[in-house]
């Protein structure tokens, strides 16, 4: 019975992390309208990071109120997923899907795995193998062919927005393993989007109330950008790693890209040629190849001992 209920929770595990991706997919749907609307990358981060921040705020507080517990000497941990990660990758980010297609965006945003690889090597002494330098030269010529970037049709601008989102995403893995080995997930997304709401708010409050007064439709754009597509997602997401091995959920988050290719061709008539699909298909291959463990070790290891 242990066994049928574990595979019962792993499945169920695996359909939120599912639709956690599925929803950060359809984050240019309501991007895309506040930016046409006038609001600045800036603003726009600064609107998905503090209701994002207030919502799971009230989600601690009905669960468990100790999870705001944290010392001051920890703060930088906060500074790096808060202004390093979530304030840099979303300005990046927002730019990249107001200058090229949504799949494009998305697929730039996910070389986040390679610069992970390479950042833990750097900070964690992580090794370098053969299989992830195949990985990241799949996903460097996938991220070329997706992005149309070898065809010019994509301006320089925002390969260089994307890649820099891919940076800022990769940036929270590093400094959310250091704050995940002391606090709760939820302790650390709270905190990580409340110090990039404080950050970006002398830059974004005065404008913000002033725009939503004048933009009543912004409001439930906003509420949809920071409640569909950040918060329920986070929560999702984090609630399914618990049976969830990491290597698989980041494989089953690949689905982000690909709902974000769905939602660009059905809501704004994007295009996806051959070229961007192989791209595609040669960036998945690598976050598969990333998280492949290979056991041929252990196999020759039990066989001698038959």
């Amino acid at each position: 019975m242990d066994k049928k209920n574990d595979k019962n929770k792993a499945a169920v595990s695996g359909a939120m992390i599912l639709i956690a991706a599925a929803g950060w997919g359809i984050i240019g749907v309501f991007s895309r309208p506040l930016a046409a609307m006038g609001l600045e990358p800036f603003v726009i981060t600064f609107i998905r990071s503090f209701i994002t921040a207030a919502g799971i705020g009230i989600f601690i507080i009905i669960k468990d109120r100790s999870l705001f517990r944290i010392s001051l000497r920890d703060i930088w941990m906060f500074l790096g997923t808060g202004l390093v990660s979530i304030v840099f990758f979303n300005v990046c980010y927002f730019i990249t899907i107001e200058q090229t297609t949504l799949a494009t965006a998305s697929i730039l945003l996910y070389t986040a795995p390679c610069f992970v690889m390479l950042m833990s090597a750097l900070f964690f002494g992580e090794k370098i193998t053969a299989q992830k330098i195949f990985a990241l030269v799949f996903a460097f010529l996938g991220c070329v062919l997706a992005s149309g970037f070898a065809g010019g049709d994509i301006t320089p601008k925002a390969f260089i927005s994307g890649i820099g989102s891919g940076v800022g995403y990769a940036a929270y893995s590093i400094f959310g393993k250091a704050a995940l080995k002391k606090y709760r997930p939820f302790t650390v997304i709270f905190y990580t989007f409340a110090v990039a709401s404080a950050g970006l708010l002398p830059f974004t409050a005065g404008g913000v109330i002033p725009f939503m007064s004048a933009h009543p439709d912004a409001v439930a754009v906003s509420l949809g950008l920071g409640i569909v597509s950040t918060l329920m997602p986070f929560i999702l997401y984090t609630t399914g790693l618990e049976y969830t091995e990491a290597g698989k959920a980041s494989v089953l988050a690949f689905a982000e890209p690909m709902v974000a290719a769905v939602s660009g061709i059905v809501i704004f008539k994007e295009e996806l040629c051959i070229k961007n699909a192989v791209g595609i298909l040669l960036i998945f291959f690598s976050i598969i190849l990333l998280n492949i463990t290979f056991k041929i070790k252990y196999t020759e290891k039990i066989k001698s001992r038959m």
